[in-house]
């Protein structure tokens, strides 16, 4: 079942392309919606403007899901995605992931991605924290000047929507990055739904929305004044 919520959005230009319309936006992670492989299911969920993975998706799941929409599909990669099924997509139509710490621009929406998990296995795509410390301060170099943001990572910021278990833990160069940037909306996956609740999926820090995607949830930017409309 595809979850859904509304998100209040900053910048009225973003609505002036779409005659004033939402932006609507399906974010996934972690656990594939089966729901969505019904075709009235996804005939249901309406306009769908882009596609947002934040991780630990098979890739032949993600190239069902952007050529079942067929609009634009932007993910990170999850410290799961490694191994044959990322070195053997040739036969998928997959665009490349996010590169991290880069500002890409997708109608008229800025987004920044970082891949991957704190180490805690030594195993998967796993970044140490002096290197993600590097690609925040590369982030934010690029992208200080391009507000309004939405971020999408793999892992959330250390002690925001995270877990205290070593391999559910976050990055604290998150949370200084969020400080520099204030992004309205911060997507994530990798911290289980299980551990913290099905409705626990919302944090918010210093003025940022944090939202765990696990499964699929169709998102909506709407100006702020109509949030409550």
């Amino acid at each position: 079942m595809t979850d859904r919520f509304r998100v209040p959005w900053p910048d009225p230009a973003a609505f002036d392309r779409r005659g004033g319309r939402p932006i609507r936006i399906l974010a996934l992670s972690d656990e594939p919606d089966s729901s969505l492989d019904s075709l009235a299911t996804r005939q249901g969920l309406g306009t769908i403007d882009m596609i947002i993975g934040a991780g630990d998706l098979q890739p032949e799941y993600l190239s069902f899901i952007g050529d079942a929409f067929g609009v634009p599909l932007h993910y990170v990669r999850g410290n799961h995605d490694v191994g044959s099924a990322w070195t053997d997509t040739e036969h998928i139509l997959l665009p490349e992931p996010m590169p991290d710490a880069r500002v890409l621009v997708e109608d008229g929406l800025r987004l920044v991605g970082f891949s991957g998990s704190p180490v805690y296995s030594g195993r998967g795509l796993e970044i140490h924290g002096a290197t993600m410390w590097r690609r925040a301060l590369a982030a934010w170099l690029r992208a200080r000047g391009a507000r309004p943001l939405i971020v999408v990572s793999h892992a959330p910021p250390r002690g925001v929507n995270d877990d205290s278990d070593l391999a559910h833990r976050g990055f604290p160069a998150f949370r200084w990055l969020t400080r520099r940037l204030s992004p309205p909306l911060w997507l994530h996956g990798h911290t289980a739904l299980i551990r913290r609740g099905i409705d626990d999926r919302c944090a918010t820090y210093d003025g940022t929305l944090f939202y765990n995607c696990t499964g699929a949830t169709l998102i909506e930017l709407v100006p702020p004044d109509a949030v409550d409309g």
